[in-house]
């Protein structure tokens, strides 16, 4: 048998290729858009992908099974749950919707459905059995976002994306039911989760790339609560900030995604006056260059969005689907990366690219910001009462805060940017110092300018001046 892993870690989300060593045939479970990486390993290893799983309807990143299906994959999508959590548009399409206890077979491999709803109500988990030499003993489980390590998926999606009361409440006694039923299983059963660490579908997932049942079940926090009520208390106390992109990647993955190949190709930029006149006539230009670089030197008006791990969630938090796209990027290699991620989270208006020694390097119309150390801070603070400004996630900041901070987490700064009218001097601040230049960029580009960026955050802040609470 065949397991391969893979794993793109702006998304941290991992998918996994299936194949039978008799047959040459393979499946992918909870394939990402970008489908190479498993048409490439089938190539290699002589392969031919028969199929592909789909664990429920995702919404942190657009999915590749319509992709796999251009390349002759047979789909196996849940019936699963109400008519909220159907698929559309798939009359036309080779697919097999699948239910609880349904059995798919790729020679002498076995995938039987498990309806763990929790999640989402539609959400399946995949049980694998090698049946080879009479063997009918299950090898592991493939639970997408119901079971992570150390961690379950959250249950509020469904109540955000479709506005409906108590469907929170209601998917959260779901999971409750589901865990029951996945601790029926041996100890020994792997499991093999679609999100690591970093995921915004839990809130703190492990960096283990597998777990097995027995372990989840020592040391797992949903697994050791007993009662139902207060697991629903727990869970409910346990959400975080929903990302806002996650209703459209949602809707995407639902209603049918766009091919990559009816993507259409972006031009290049080369002179830095037309980047100012695509700012100036409202487009998005992301200067993907890290926080330190930015600040040294940029065009005004464009926002600042590090090519890291990160990536490609702030890049849904924060642009508007709607409006085109421009980037400002190191190499051409880079770019192709960058196309990768930003076409991951539904962004398929890019529009243009420009290398930064084109339009950067030489400009000398760039405007800077300056970082402040904690200690300038509060100078600045007793001096000219200056504006603390918290970028991170509440839950951050409910175990601690500069007493005189303000918070707007940075997902939702965008959108609340109107409420800020600044006379006084504005200190941007999160963790470390990264989110709060991604901020900073956000400030500048809607006029507001005597800011700085907090340099090394909060950990440095308590480091220098312990003045938390």
């Amino acid at each position: 048998m065949l397991l391969e892993y893979f794993y793109d870690e702006k998304l941290a989300h991992a998918s996994y290729l299936v194949g039978c060593q008799e047959t040459r045939k393979a499946i992918v479970i909870d394939p990402m858009r970008n489908i190479d990486p498993y048409i490439e390993s089938c190539k290699r290893r002589g392969y031919e992908i028969a199929g592909a799983f789909e664990t429920h309807i995702h919404a942190d990143f657009v999915s590749g099974i319509r992709e796999l299906h251009e390349h002759g994959a047979e789909l196996y999508l849940s019936d699963e749950g109400d008519i909220d959590c159907k698929y559309q548009n798939i009359n036309h399409l080779n697919v097999r919707l699948v239910q609880d206890k349904d059995m798919i077979y790729i020679g002498t491999l076995k995938f039987t459905v498990i309806h763990t709803p929790g999640h989402t109500p539609e959400s399946i988990s995949i049980l694998l059995t090698d049946i080879s030499d009479s063997n009918d003993i299950p090898i592991g489980i493939f639970t997408g976002d119901f079971v992570f390590v150390n961690d379950i998926g959250r249950s509020d999606i469904m109540e955000s994306i479709t506005g409906l009361s108590d469907y929170s409440e209601t998917c959260a006694r779901q999971m409750y039911s589901s865990l029951q039923k996945l601790k029926e299983l041996p100890d020994y059963l792997q499991i093999w989760p679609a999100h690591g660490a970093g995921s915004a579908c839990g809130r703190d997932l492990g960096d283990i790339p597998s777990t097995t049942v027995g372990y989840e079940k020592r040391l797992n926090w949903a697994f050791k609560i007993e009662e139902e009520k207060d697991f629903l208390f727990t869970l409910h106390e346990y959400n975080t900030e929903l990302p806002n992109y996650f209703t459209n990647i949602k809707l995407v993955n639902k209603v049918g995604q766009k091919l990559l190949k009816h993507v259409h190709c972006i031009r290049e930029y080369t002179a830095s006056h037309e980047i100012e006149e695509l700012v100036e006539s409202g487009a998005q230009v992301i200067d993907t260059r890290d926080t330190h670089c930015y600040s040294l030197g940029h065009i005004k008006g464009t926002i600042n969005v590090p090519f890291n791990r990160s990536f490609c969630n702030w890049i849904g938090w924060l642009i508007n689907y709607s409006r085109p796209v421009y980037v400002l990027v190191e190499d051409i290699k880079v770019l192709e990366s960058i196309k990768i991620a930003l076409y991951s989270v539904g962004v398929d208006n890019l529009k243009g690219y420009a290398l930064n020694r084109k339009v950067i390097y030489n400009n000398h119309k760039l405007i800077t910001y300056n970082s402040i150390t904690p200690k300038q801070a509060k100078k600045l603070i007793d001096t000219q009462d200056a504006y603390i400004l918290d970028v991170r996630s509440f839950s951050e900041r409910e175990k601690s805060h500069i007493i005189q901070s303000h918070h707007i987490m940075l997902g939702n700064l965008p959108s609340r940017i109107k409420e800020l009218e600044f006379n006084e001097p504005v200190i941007v601040q999160c963790a470390t110092g990264i989110r709060s230049g991604i901020a900073v960029s956000i400030l500048l580009a809607n006029g507001i300018e005597n800011v700085y960026n907090l340099s090394g955050g909060l950990s440095q802040w308590e480091k220098d001046l312990s003045n938390v609470t």
